[in-house]
């Protein structure tokens, strides 16, 4: 395990400017998406993040060529597809499954690895399994991984019982090459699904976007390379906002356009900050300090379950007491106890506090937090849980008395596009250790 760790000191006001790459969570379905093309695809604008190598690396095994160059991903199907991904990245993403249905296509046949991530709560696979079942596939699971095999996928209307991003990932990259017609109810519309889906287009898939969280898809014979231009990474972007409000400075956000933005913007103006925005960047301050406030993250078009980790450091900052309900993952709040031990003044509770009930709120998932702002932060030595963890704790630090010294940054760079350069731009006193 990378056992890096960063030292930060107070730094004072975060000021400067942030140009976002494509989004993380984009590009690597992307990378996916890809290997159905029967000629090149690119993808521009990719950010250089663990993610990315850890997909390419994944690809390589599997016979696709990829190659890297200067935020340049370009993608193409080898002459002989292997249809394994080795156990060697079990637990490391959830890219694993996705590889599934396309795989079944290129080869009739697949294995994938355990899948893993951020310790956020389960992310269930039944759901991606349910779906390729329900299109013809024969999947065996095992404490190893999950066998697949299909002679022809066909078009099935499906129902997801929630919105899962990765599910409709997984359908709409299996439906676009299936035989007939594919309708998935209850589909997860975030920018990232919706920006997945018009890349298949470019590669020659046939995809309504319907009302009421419809997708339609019509089966294809074939489809070709295509290239994209990935749009800013919403929550990188939302993220250095917070860091010029969290610090009292001023940080401006080039590459996110405003509309992946809109319901953050609204959260941290109701809680006092002022926004300057034009087609090319935006930023925000808060000259007369911050309020509290309650949150309840969601789906799309939500408050995202990845803007609340930042936010929550951004409430020790604010006066009063603020509270955050998370609806979206079970264990979302698994970064609370490095932030404790950072001063920041957080309660966790198995209720339901600031928003309506929602599908834990009769489980013992500690899913609702309470923050008294001001928090007098101190420097600590904590390990980091997760990617949002870790910038959550940079930003801390960057207010704390005292120095802080965080391990596990590799959790960071696997997410955030070159994030040491970015902070040390804006003038957080950080350094490697």
């Amino acid at each position: 395990m990378n056992e890096e760790a960063w030292h930060i000191e107070p730094s004072g006001p975060l000021r400067g400017d942030v140009e976002v790459r494509g989004s993380k969570n984009a590009v690597s379905k992307h990378m996916v998406a890809a290997m159905l093309g029967t000629g090149p695809s690119t993808l521009h604008n990719a950010p250089e993040v663990g993610e990315v190598g850890l997909t390419a690396a994944m690809l390589e095994a599997l016979g696709i060529h990829v190659e890297i160059a200067d935020g340049e991903i370009t993608i193409e199907q080898g002459p002989e597809i292997r249809p394994r991904v080795p156990e060697k990245y079990t637990g490391l993403n959830r890219i694993p499954i996705l590889m599934l249905g396309p795989l079944l296509h290129l080869a009739g046949e697949a294995f994938v690895p355990m899948v893993g991530g951020d310790p956020i709560g389960r992310r269930p696979v039944n759901f991606h399994l349910e779906a390729l079942r329900s299109m013809g596939a024969e999947i065996i699971e095992d404490e190893n991984g999950i066998t697949a095999k299909a002679t022809r996928l066909h078009g099935t209307r499906i129902t997801l019982p929630y919105p899962s991003v990765g599910a409709t990932e997984t359908i709409l990259m299996t439906a676009v090459l299936a035989e007939g017609k594919t309708v998935i109810k209850g589909a997860a519309m975030e920018p990232e699904v919706v920006e997945l889906a018009l890349f298949l287009q470019r590669m020659g898939a046939m995809i309504e976007l319907s009302p009421d969280r419809r997708i339609v898809i019509e089966g294809v014979e074939r489809l070709r390379g295509a290239s994209t231009w990935l749009a800013g990474d919403r929550i990188e972007a939302f993220s250095y906002l917070v860091a010029g409000l969290v610090t009292g400075g001023e940080v401006r956000v080039h590459g996110c356009p405003q509309d992946r933005l809109v319901t953050a913007i609204t959260t941290l103006a109701r809680m006092g900050a002022r926004f300057d925005i034009t087609d090319d960047w935006l930023t925000a301050s808060a000259p007369d300090g911050l309020r509290a406030a309650a949150v309840q993250t969601d789906t799309h078009p939500g408050f995202m379950t990845d803007w609340q980790t930042p936010l929550m450091v951004l409430f020790t900052r604010a006066e009063g007491m603020s509270v955050l309900h998370e609806t979206v993952f079970e264990n979302r709040l698994v970064y609370v106890p490095a932030l404790q031990k950072m001063g920041c003044e957080i309660e966790v509770f198995a209720q339901c506090l600031g928003g309506p009930a929602c599908r834990y709120h009769d489980t013992n998932a500690k899913h609702s937090a309470v923050v008294r702002g001001v928090s007098k932060l101190r420097g600590a030595d904590v390990t980091l849980p997760d990617i949002r963890a870790g910038f959550s704790a940079v930003l801390a630090a960057a207010v704390a008395d005292g120095t802080s010294t965080l391990r596990g940054v590799n959790h960071i760079e696997r997410g955030y596009h070159r994030p040491f350069d970015q902070f040390t731009s804006l003038g957080l006193k950080i350094r490697r250790g």
